[in-house]
């Protein structure tokens, strides 16, 4: 199974995702002449809109989940998901965005902060030195850092909560070296 499939598997478990209720996906794309028409009089073949669903976490993750819904006026959408901000719309879409107050699965399944090579505190996907850097913040003075740190932080030190992530953080901080922000 690949990344990217397991990924949106685990959201959709995450997230209580029932596949077998999700309408199939269209495989006809249109375009609309958006001068002439208003977002929401649009009827698109089949009576289908694309609602896409961003949630935002806290690590800066955005996960997306894209839904092909029967065609009801804006209102009723925005009905639909109270829970969520409209930051997007047009003829053929509304893009809905919710803040998620927890990490990403990414990070509570893969995640490791750790450095990287010229120092800089990152989150890695998998152990440092064996997997790609998913977001980095500040470099460390490594030379300010007692022994036990270092070496946890060259092996890794995994991310599976919100608190773990914000504790981290919050510990390594008073280690940065000024004005090497990322």
């Amino acid at each position: 199974m690949t990344f990217v499939v397991r990924t949106v598997v685990m959201i959709a478990v995450l997230f209580g995702i029932d596949f077998t209720t999700l309408p199939p996906a269209e495989k006809e794309y249109h375009h609309v002449n958006k001068a002439n028409v208003q977002p929401s009089e649009v009827v698109l073949s089949k009576g289908k809109k694309t609602i896409i669903l961003e949630r935002v976490f806290v690590d800066g993750e955005v996960s997306e989940e894209i839904l092909h819904e029967p065609y009801v006026s804006t209102k009723e959408y925005m009905k639909k998901y109270k829970d969520w901000k409209l930051v997007e719309m047009d003829d053929a879409q509304l893009v809905f965005q919710k803040q998620v107050d927890d990490i990403s699965p990414l990070l509570k399944s893969n995640g490791y902060f750790g450095i990287s090579n010229d120092g800089t505190l990152s989150i890695f996907n998998g152990k440092p030195n064996k997997a790609d850097i998913i977001q980095s913040f500040f470099q460390i003075d490594m030379k300010k850092l007692e022994g036990k740190k270092q070496e946890e932080l060259l092996k890794g030190i995994p991310i599976k909560s919100k608190e773990d992530y914000t504790s981290v953080l919050e510990t390594l901080k008073r280690y940065s070296i000024p004005g090497k922000e990322q």
